[in-house]
């Protein structure tokens, strides 16, 4: 089976929330997944889950679960930079299937990795490996260079009337 390059960005929810959504369809199918998180740090209600039950999907952060404002700290770009290290070597090792880059495209908006770094990711992707990136700002770059692209468009979200993320919906 040919794999293929899918971005999901754009400024509304669920990007990540479709890559895990495609995790669990692929798992169902018998294929193994490897999931690594930029930025992202702890233990969120479907982390928790796929750790639980789905002994298919690997999942590692790169991250200290905070935003990034500014200038990133060494610590965050040594972080990003082995995350990107090991998604290319999980993407070559041949233990999966489906690869995703979960938050890619902000860790370049941050300055913790380049979009040349995800251009190579990209352009090195075995044949048979169906790679995912996601996150807000993917550059034109990237989403031509892309199989597929999804953009998330925020039409209207209650975070603009105060309400906070709720545990099992955001969380």
């Amino acid at each position: 089976m040919k794999g293929y390059v899918q971005v999901y960005t754009g400024t509304g929810k669920c990007k990540t929330t479709a890559a895990l959504g495609l995790v669990v369809r692929a798992v169902g199918a018998g294929l193994r997944v490897y999931l690594g998180q930029f930025i992202k740090g702890g233990e969120y209600s479907e982390i928790r889950l796929l750790r639980a039950r789905f002994p298919e999907v690997t999942i590692e952060q790169y991250g200290d679960g905070g935003f990034v404002r500014g200038q990133p700290s060494p610590s965050a770009i040594v972080a990003a930079r082995h995350g990107l290290d090991a998604l290319n070597t999980a993407m070559h090792s041949g233990l999966y299937d489906v690869v995703i880059a979960d938050e890619a495209t902000v860790a370049v908006k941050a300055g913790l990795i380049t979009e040349a770094d995800l251009l190579s990711l990209m352009d090195k992707k075995p044949g048979a490996v169906e790679l995912v990136l996601t996150g807000r700002d993917a550059s034109p770059a990237l989403q031509e260079r892309a199989d597929l692209v999804t953009e998330m468009r925020c039409i209207k979200h209650y975070y603009d009337a105060g309400v906070q993320g709720r545990k099992g919906i955001e969380s």
